[in-house]
């Protein structure tokens, strides 16, 4: 095992750590593009170029942003004063050792891994080769799938830009006169003194 791989796998967990650990949405949204940067350079580490790069356009450069901005658009503006980490942090790390150690047992266990006497070569397939087969036998289901996310995309901004309904304008409406109604009483009752203290 490299020392590249050591500290790759170091900074993915740390960020995975933090990203469920953390109080501040934006932090913990940070922390997850972090953790699939991380994971992306394992990939990279491990020959698998096209998965790695996969993940760096996917979840990255796509789902980590997403979260990101959508965090930024729809959170308030008032800062939470309470602390940093989640009060369950040391429980939830716990747990997620627990169960990574359950899984890594399960996996070196296994019967499904071949022995080391038939280990065997792993095809060589560069990302040259896999594009080549995308853009040639498999043209039309990437295509497809491009327009179902720009169909995806449109439909999103125009549910974004949607005008609010008359309904929640008249309920506004109501709301206002009803402050008006109940600030209404006050005023007349003092002007009913001063007219009696006058007299």
């Amino acid at each position: 095992m490299s020392l590249s791989l050591i500290i790759l796998a170091f900074v993915t967990l740390l960020a995975a750590s933090a990203a469920m650990s953390l109080r501040n949405l934006v932090h913990c949204a940070l922390a997850l593009a972090v953790t699939f940067a991380g994971l992306a350079a394992l990939y990279l580490n491990l020959d698998a170029q096209f998965v790695g790069f996969a993940q760096i356009l996917v979840y990255v450069g796509a789902v980590a942003i997403l979260i990101v901005f959508a965090i930024l658009l729809t959170r308030s503006g008032d800062t939470p004063n309470e602390a940093v980490l989640a009060p369950g942090w040391i429980s939830g790390i716990a747990i997620s050792a627990g169960v990574f150690t359950v899984l890594g047992w399960a996996v070196l266990n296994s019967k499904a891994l071949p022995s080391s006497g038939t280990l065997s070569l792993a095809p060589a397939a560069t990302v040259k080769d896999i594009g080549k087969v995308l853009m040639e036998q498999y043209v039309l289901p990437l295509e497809v799938i491009g327009l179902l996310l720009t169909a995806a995309m449109i439909g999103a901004v125009v549910i974004a830009l949607k005008e609010p309904s008359k309904s929640s304008s008249s309920r506004g409406d109501e709301a206002q006169i009803k402050k008006t109604e109940q600030v209404e009483p006050s005023h007349v009752g003092s002007y009913v003194g001063e007219k009696k203290g006058a007299a």
